[in-house]
């Protein structure tokens, strides 16, 4: 009771609390990447640029009733969207999964969604837990330019051989040092990475690279893909992938394609956590 006799309602943080996982699906076109903080050796972004983390924190946060953070399980540059990004965070234990993803929805932007809710174990990590992250990288294929969809396409004017593209690709699949790979900024203590799958396929005028990898360095989708044109538009021979993998070195391969082709399709993690089947191996 209080004071003047009248009941104070419970402080929500003082309330039993549990860890939840939700399921992401969002448009990045409008938001400078999911990080809140930028990283180091980046210019510190402006108050007015929106982030995703910021947003989703904000709403998961106004339906716990207290201040929450989430963790993700991989975090998308500018423009990169996602068909299923996987976070965590601790919140009331009382809360419905149903409840969870109606409410925070709600509060999200239009371009964001949450599309599932499930209660896991405590010691349950968005990152750490996963053992795979796959992305798919999507471009038109004609000589004009996308009217619509356009903000989930890359575009490429010239004739890609979708074969070729994925004959080259096979080069990367297995543990290797991806620095060729990786941008300047990247912040990763090494370049070794385990790229477990990689496709190139045609779709009439739209070619897919879809990547699968125990984890990615800052860029390095999108700098593959832009080798990958490249050998598609005939510049460089199917070999050539393969030697600039070798040669460790950034200055050999071709440019960093746009973001905008970019999808993060999801985390995978081990059936133990109780995920739902599309990101679970």
């Amino acid at each position: 009771m209080s004071e003047g006799g009248e009941t104070q309602d419970p402080d929500p943080r003082a309330a039993p609390t549990r860890r939840w996982a939700l399921g992401v699906e969002y448009d990045g076109g409008g938001f400078s990447g999911w990080q809140r903080l930028s990283r180091p050796g980046e210019p510190d972004r402006r108050p007015d640029e929106p982030t995703l983390q910021a947003a989703v924190e904000e709403a998961v946060s106004f339906v716990a009733g207290c201040p929450v953070q989430v963790t993700c399980a991989g975090r998308t540059d500018a423009g990169v969207h996602a068909a299923c990004q996987v976070v965590h965070f601790d919140g009331p234990a009382g809360r419905d999964p149903r409840g969870w993803v109606l409410g925070v929805t709600t509060r999200l932007p239009r371009a964001i969604a949450v599309r599932w809710c499930v209660p896991v174990a405590d010691d349950f990590h968005a990152r750490f837990s996963a053992r795979a992250r796959r992305y798919r990288y999507s471009i038109l294929n004609r000589p004009v330019r996308p009217a619509l969809h356009r903000q989930y396409l890359a575009w490429e004017r010239r004739p890609l051989d979708a074969a070729a593209m994925h004959e080259a690709a096979q080069a990367l699949v297995g543990e290797h040092d991806f620095s060729a790979f990786r941008t300047v900024h990247c912040q990763a203590p090494h370049a070794r990475r385990e790229l477990q799958e990689v496709a190139v396929t045609r779709r009439g005028d739209v070619v897919d690279v879809e990547v699968q990898a125990n984890a990615f360095l800052h860029h390095m989708v999108r700098n593959i893909v832009g080798s990958l044109l490249e050998v598609g538009a005939g510049e460089r021979p199917a070999g050539w992938i393969g030697e600039v993998l070798a040669g460790r070195d950034r200055n050999l391969a071709g440019p960093t394609a746009p973001a905008s082709g970019l999808v993060f399709l999801g985390a995978r993690y081990p059936s133990q956590w109780g995920l739902p089947a599309e990101v679970t191996l």
